[in-house]
């Protein structure tokens, strides 16, 4: 493993066998993610990116092969283990944003310190405010997801995923549910944070989002068909500039 890896997959396979059919949704992947990359993983529905992701939150275990995060191997460690490297080590952030609909920002984005026993309650909620401040929503720590749009959810969940502070963000379809505006802005919050040298890792189907990032790695097939960096790299802030404010975003009831 090269020292300024954050990850590092080698010949994995998973495997699945229904009666005498025998099904690889990943066959012998290798990869390196080194600290400040921020990588797009994209494929067709069934291509094996979404059973990838699994195994890198360490959500799910191959078949066989090794998987290194941040040095640790993620595949000797317990589920008790395991479960404290995904708090401690890994943000998550998802699609459908997985916020608790009954409690505020501030409460959302401080639930991941309640499992670490380093902070205290006043500690917590500083940490977790100046999260919030970090995407934006200062203004709104005591707000309830309901008074929140589609992007404010996603960016409670951003600061939420940034509360441990990981050595990766790993984000599944960060822009799925959202507008192309919206979109944008959710991009610019992941530059500026991979510009302070955090890595992240992201699922998408969309091209323009993907040339957000700095590499895009293609699967097909349960394996990695193209790893390449992005040259003409789209920098969110100049593509917002293009786009016409809205009036305001709808919210979510």
């Amino acid at each position: 493993m090269d020292n300024n890896s954050i990850i590092s997959v080698k010949n994995l396979w998973k495997t699945y066998t229904t009666g005498d059919v025998v099904m690889h949704a990943l066959k012998d992947v290798s990869l390196e993610v080194q600290q400040g990359d921020f990588v797009a993983i994209m494929g067709a529905s069934g291509s094996g990116k979404s059973t990838f992701m699994n195994v890198l939150g360490c959500l799910d275990y191959p078949t066989r092969g090794q998987y290194l995060i941040d040095g640790a191997d993620a595949l000797k460690m317990s589920r008790n283990q395991l479960a404290e490297l995904r708090n401690l080590k890994i943000g998550f952030i998802f699609q459908s944003f997985n916020i608790l609909s009954r409690t505020s920002a501030l409460e959302n984005v401080e639930l991941p310190l309640l499992y670490n026993n380093r902070f205290n309650a006043k500690q917590r909620r500083e940490k977790a405010l100046k999260a919030l401040q970090s995407v934006g929503l200062g203004e709104r720590i005591n707000s309830m997801p309901n008074q929140l749009s589609g992007g404010q959810q996603q960016r409670v969940a951003i600061a939420r995923s940034l509360i441990n502070d990981p050595v990766v963000i790993m984000a599944d379809e960060p822009t799925g549910n959202l507008d192309t505006r919206t979109s944008y802005e959710i991009m610019d919050i992941f530059q500026e944070l991979n510009n302070k040298g955090i890595t992240i890792v992201m699922v998408t189907h969309e091209a323009d989002i993907a040339q957000c990032a700095r590499r895009n790695v293609v699967f097909r097939d349960g394996q990695i068909i193209e790893n390449k960096e992005v040259h003409e790299r789209k920098i969110a802030k100049a593509e917002l500039a293009k786009i016409p404010a809205l009036q305001s975003e709808k919210q979510v009831v």
